[in-house]
């Protein structure tokens, strides 16, 4: 059993950076590759960026290239998603899923535990 808290969300305007951390408890945080997800409000939840289990390899989607990264701490059982030039479309709740194995993936299904989200808001 893994339970996971992210945190770091907020409203920030168009431009602005932020840092959102996902803490992990419970059984070997490097067992588990690791992901981030969104879902903005109508849309269905869609994968942002992934992580394998000793952060040697990286996932992102197009949308996000260049301006998100994610990284990953595994003595202190965190992952996090820094996120520049924000944009409005980016506005959306922020989840972190941890999946069994080494490579992340990007498909929502093969997730086993899910964060209970940030919510991340992008003004104009």
């Amino acid at each position: 059993q893994v339970q996971l808290v992210e945190s770091g969300g907020g409203l920030v305007q168009a431009g602005d950076s932020l840092r959102l951390s996902c803490a992990a408890s419970g059984r070997s945080f490097s067992s588990y590759a690791m992901g981030w997800f969104r879902q903005a409000p109508g849309k269905e939840r869609e994968f942002v960026a992934g992580i394998s289990w000793n952060g040697g390899v990286k996932y992102d989607t197009e949308a996000v290239k260049g301006r998100f990264t994610t990284s990953r701490d595994n003595a202190k059982n965190t992952v996090y998603l820094q996120m520049s030039s924000l944009k409005p479309e980016d506005t959306a709740v922020y989840y972190c899923a941890a999946v069994s194995g080494t490579m992340p993936s990007l498909r929502e299904r093969e997730y086993r535990y899910w964060g209970q989200g940030t919510q991340v808001t992008v003004s104009s």
